[in-house]
């Protein structure tokens, strides 16, 4: 090989090996969404559930004060915390907190007069209930796919879709049999419910970065 050559050859590497690299661009930094959505899920649902359970109100009576809740809370604050975990990377719980927020968002929109949804039935009382138990039977069988899920999650997860999914149950056999006890039983098992979902909300609140404590939630190998 020629000097010549050589001399280009060198030059070639020196400019390669004192070339910039290019700037490494950290990744955004992404929060836990999953208190939010726990939050926005757990209030919604201790506030109906108080009124299924009769707790000073009738069981049966009206309770249009849910209906900001589900729109809001318990739906759209619940829905972009779906959005969010699917940013993290969390696929189960994009598919929870999206998929309840769609059902607080439906619930509540049964419920608004303008909507016409309720009134179109008349005055068939019979035919909305089994509807609504339906409706209710279709989220249970949702809530149990998402129970089989959870399954290798923790203990504190677990039993948050365990007890939502004995509460669908006896909703819906409340609405299908016409049956107050159930819907009762129901409103009562949603309390449990809410602050089971309270608890692993708080659990994700209270990190070693944040809180000189933390909540046991039962981790699962």
């Amino acid at each position: 090989m020629s000097a010549e050559n050589q001399d280009v050859e060198s030059k070639y590497q020196v400019a390669h090996s004192t070339s910039t690299p290019p700037p490494v661009v950290a990744a955004p930094t992404i929060a836990n969404p999953g208190p939010l959505g726990l939050c926005g899920f757990a209030l919604t649902t201790f506030v109906l559930s108080l009124h299924n359970a009769g707790a000073g109100v009738k069981p049966d009576g009206p309770h249009g004060v849910v209906t900001g809740l589900a729109f809001f809370y318990g739906g759209l604050v619940q829905l972009l915390a779906g959005m969010w975990e699917f940013k993290t990377g969390n696929t189960f719980g994009a598919t929870a907190f999206s998929s309840y927020g769609g059902f607080w968002l439906s619930f509540g929109l049964i419920f608004i007069p303008g909507a016409n949804i309720t009134g179109s039935y008349g005055t068939d009382k019979a035919l909305l209930e089994k509807s609504l138990g339906y409706y209710l039977l279709g989220w249970t069988i949702f809530t149990g796919i998402m129970l089989i899920a959870s399954h290798r999650s923790n203990v504190g997860l677990i039993s948050l879709f365990f007890f939502l999914f004995i509460t669908f149950i006896m909703l819906t056999a409340g609405k299908l049999n016409e049956s107050q006890p159930c819907t009762v039983a129901g409103g009562a098992l949603g309390v449990v419910t809410a602050f089971i979902a309270w608890y692993n909300a708080l659990s994700g609140l209270l990190t070693k970065q944040s809180s000189y404590f933390t909540l046991p939630i039962g981790r699962i190998n």
